[in-house]
């Protein structure tokens, strides 16, 4: 028996046209998963199917927004009529705003509540709604895996995203209490975990990590890596093994745990 082995599982990825949601659909398509994307613009979801076709056939789209319940609804009745059933849903949406960010010469007393209401909204609720949606669905057969995003800003006070940092320490808390609560009350086939990646430079935060002029680590980044053991930022391909454990029988006994993917960053004390 392959305990690593996903073929042919229903994966759902939301925010699946996103570099981190793109990069994982990539790798479990290529491991025979059928990949079902989710974002809220037609377009993007179009592209990204497009893109994948390229590894393999087996993946499909439907435009979902990630906050509207009965949109999820509806995609989620799609997928059954296409599929049967959900194996496994990953909640990549999410982001950041600006206002949600406390600026270099700002305090938390500037902070734009309207931004971060709308953060708090799509990093928690936004994976909140489509647990609840897609995991009715898991509960009917008695077996799924829902895994959340968290953050390692959610683990300590990362100075400045200060409404990143409150939504994904929320995502923590749900993810232990919704494993807890579909365990004991639907079985033991119901699976909640998190990965809580460590700092990958992305589009949301390289003018925070690398000076545009100069092309080299700001302050922020140099204090990153001096507090990172291995020294570097994370590439986003190096998410994909610790999330195909979680997605595979290898996992079978874990639940309502985060896992870091940091290169010690949480376990390093900076002394």
């Amino acid at each position: 028996m392959n305990l690593f082995d996903i073929e042919n599982k229903v994966i759902l990825i939301t925010g699946g046209g996103g570099v981190l949601g793109g990069e994982m659909a990539n790798y479990l398509l290529s491991k025979g998963a059928n990949i079902v994307i989710l974002d809220y613009k037609e377009e993007i979801v179009n592209e990204a199917v497009e893109n994948l076709k390229k590894v393999k056939n087996t993946v499909t789209g439907f435009v979902c927004n990630a906050l509207d319940e009965e949109s999820l609804k509806k995609v989620a009745d799609k997928i059954i009529d296409q599929h049967g059933k959900i194996d496994i849903l990953i909640n990549a949406a999410g982001g950041n705003m600006p206002g949600a960010t406390i600026g270099v010469d700002q305090t938390i007393f500037d902070v734009n509540i309207d931004h971060f209401k709308k953060v708090v909204d799509l990093n928690l609720f936004g994976s909140i709604l489509p647990a609840l949606v897609f995991g009715k669905e898991m509960v009917k057969h008695k077996k799924g895996v829902i895994i959340n995003i968290s953050s390692m800003t959610a683990q300590s006070a990362i100075t400045r995203v200060v409404g990143y940092s409150a939504s994904k320490a929320a995502i923590d808390n749900f993810t232990k209490w919704l494993s807890v609560e579909l365990a004991t009350k639907f079985g033991e086939g119901l699976r909640v975990n998190a990965i809580a990646p460590g700092f990958f430079i992305g589009n949301q935060n390289r003018n925070l990590l690398i000076d545009k002029e100069t092309g080299k680590f700001t302050d922020r980044g140099k204090t990153i890596i001096k507090n990172t053991p291995m020294k570097r930022f994370g590439e986003t391909d190096e998410l994909n093994g610790t999330i195909h454990y979680l997605c595979a029988d290898a996992s079978k006994f874990v639940t309502g745990v985060v896992l870091p993917i940091d290169g010690g960053f949480s376990a390093f004390s900076g002394v």
